[in-house]
């Protein structure tokens, strides 16, 4: 179930955000360093690198959630608001995925531009799943290629808001995407390489569905699209059934998501005689630390089809397309 905001909760946001308007905060930066470069602000990881690969050095980029932080249950803080509302432009990931901070988002457009990354998906592109309530799956960046085509949204909105720098940023653009379709290309043969009685996908979370129709996998997540949603016994119990009955191998945690339902997978499977194991935590909603080569868009993806590759029987180098993973990763 993706979620709606509570509507106390939504006054109290904007109301905090309207006190930082009327006292005009957007334009008092007090004793922070003057930097006459556009400010941008990105809510989550996957957008905010991509703002940074195509911006170079011609705009200020700010993130709103760090890494490990769930954009399904974020909460904006004060400082948050006062992020927000001094933006000179806010890029979102789109979808819903933000959805506490929707209701802002489409306040704030009405002053200045917010882009939605996913904006110009086409429809019979998007994914759903029962229990989305008619709301896409806003997982899209979990297809690599499908990720790319939202490159042109950032593109085209920098340069509006920067058009001297318009021949950088397409220059950026264009050399970031051949990157991106070799990550692509990467991850279809690795996946191709699994056993095909062994490319299923047990995940915390529905965070993994475009992953899946992109490289070739069953995906089967535990709760549904939204980590708002519970997962009941009955569903742990089938779940488990399908374990024990396709012999499946391995099964897999999230950076940003509670493990303790793929625990109970383990712990159930193991009680009717079958060993699954942890094939290792991968990053669904957000990247790795800042810094890490898995703090980027390239490294998470890289990352994650590395790590399912090689833990569920298929041959990928141990250390990526790149050769830079350095992450948790847990085939054994």
């Amino acid at each position: 179930m993706l979620m709606n905001w509570p509507t106390a909760q939504g006054l109290c946001l904007l109301a905090v955000m309207g006190c930082w308007t009327v006292a005009g905060c957007s334009g008092d930066h007090g004793t922070e360093p003057a930097d006459k470069r556009l400010k941008v602000l990105a809510t989550v990881g996957m957008v905010a690198d991509v703002v940074r690969e195509i911006s170079g050095d011609h705009v200020q980029v700010l993130q709103l959630m760090g890494s490990g932080v769930d954009p399904h249950l974020y909460k904006a803080t004060r400082d948050d608001v006062r992020q927000i509302v001094t933006a000179d432009v806010i890029f979102t990931s789109g979808l819903m995925l933000e959805g506490r901070l929707q209701e802002v988002f489409d306040k704030i457009s009405k002053r200045r531009p917010v882009f939605a990354m996913t904006s110009r998906v086409p429809a019979d592109q998007l994914l759903s799943t029962d229990d989305a309530e008619g709301h896409p799956d806003p997982h899209v960046w979990m297809d690599v290629a499908q990720w790319s085509g939202c490159v042109d949204v950032l593109t085209d909105g920098l340069s509006q808001l920067v058009p001297s720098a318009t021949e950088s940023f397409q220059s950026n653009a264009n050399s970031y995407r051949a990157r991106l379709m070799q990550l692509h290309e990467y991850g279809v043969k690795c996946v191709a390489s699994i056993p095909a009685d062994q490319r299923i996908l047990v995940t915390s979370h529905d965070a993994f569905h475009y992953f899946g129709r992109a490289y070739g996998l069953e995906v089967v997540g535990v709760q549904g699209l939204s980590t708002e949603s519970e997962a009941g016994l009955q569903r742990i119990n089938e779940l488990v059934d399908m374990l024990v009955d396709r012999k499946v191998a391995a099964v897999f945690v999230e950076s940003s998501v509670p493990q303790k339902n793929i625990f109970a997978l383990i712990d159930g499977a193991k009680s009717r005689g079958h060993n699954v194991r942890v094939g290792g935590e991968l990053y669904s909603d957000a990247m790795g630390s800042p810094g890490t080569y898995e703090g980027t868009y390239m490294g998470m993806l890289d990352f994650n089809i590395t790590t399912v590759t090689r833990a569920l029987g298929g041959t990928a180098p141990e250390h990526g397309l790149s050769g830079k993973l350095t992450g948790p990763e847990k085939p054994e």
